[in-house]
């Protein structure tokens, strides 16, 4: 058995930046075993394999898989096979992926696509700062706690966040995989944030536990960030760049609305994609 597939730099608008997915397609005969040692084959951050529509209120199902775990929902990989299967499909405008965590509304520009999460945001509990810290390999006074307690948040996967005072202070982060096992065992990953101005933040996101050391973009955690920063604002409406992959050579830009509704919080995130190369695998 063949199967065709694609990968694309997602979040950039040049090629070898931002973070590399790949989408398998025509993976409906695969089962979860064989679509994990796919991922681990590709050993990117994440894989995506594009599975028939259940419904009609799908135009396709998804199944995400990093090197380790398969995740109900990720963003880079949803934005990054929105473009990619608009382009393979000659579609234009929405397109509806459906996965573990609901139904992801795609919509395809020129330059790439913007995702709605699926989920409005969940915030879960507070997080020990010391715990923290020592999953970063940075000092405890390093977490910075004025603009909120470590915690955790999601829109449809749930993920460790916390704030640091400034871009120097994250770009020394070292992350400490015995420590993520002993205090976020059953999380995907951290995200580590530090202003840079007025709606402008650099981010980077620790996953070793899943096979992710550090991801030069991560649309799923980023989005948990918009939604909590628009908590805490207190507005109605808030929007937020963010850079990432900045400090692994593969600079990234995640470009994210968040709104609040009668459902809570909803947050969008989007990007560039850039195509870069197709093949086929012998499964």
């Amino acid at each position: 058995m063949e199967l065709e597939f694609e990968t694309a730099d997602v979040f950039t608008r040049t090629r070898f930046g931002g973070n590399p997915l790949a989408v398998v397609h025509g993976a409906e005969a695969l089962d979860g075993p064989a679509m994990q040692a796919i991922a681990r084959e590709f050993n990117l951050s994440e894989t995506l394999f594009v599975l028939p529509a259940r419904d009609g209120d799908e135009d396709a199902f998804v199944r995400i898989f990093t090197p380790f775990a398969e995740l109900p929902f990720a963003g880079h990989p949803n934005v990054g096979a929105a473009a990619l299967l608009a382009r393979r499909w000659g579609r234009a405008g929405a397109l509806r992926l459906g996965q573990a965590a609901g139904i992801v509304v795609a919509e395809v520009t020129g330059e790439g696509a913007e995702i709605a999460a699926p989920q409005p945001l969940a915030i879960g509990p507070v997080l020990d700062p010391a715990a923290v810290a020592a999953c970063a390999g940075l000092p405890e006074g390093a977490i910075h706690l004025n603009g909120h307690m470590p915690l955790v948040a999601g829109c449809g996967t749930p993920f460790a966040l916390a704030e640091v005072e400034d871009a120097a202070t994250l770009a020394g982060a070292l992350p400490d995989a015995a420590a993520f096992a002993r205090h976020l065992p059953e999380l995907p990953g951290l995200l580590l944030h530090a202003p840079l101005g007025v709606g402008r933040r650099r981010v980077r996101v620790f996953a070793p536990l899943i096979g992710v050391g550090e991801d030069p973009a991560t649309g799923g955690a980023n989005v948990a960030l918009a939604g909590l920063l628009l908590e805490l604002n207190g507005g109605a409406t808030l929007r937020l760049e963010v850079e990432q992959g900045v400090e692994m050579g593969r600079p990234s830009e995640l470009h994210l609305a968040a709104q609040r509704g009668e459902d809570g919080i909803r947050v969008r995130v989007g990007g560039g994609v850039v195509p870069v190369s197709r093949g086929v695998i012998e499964a």
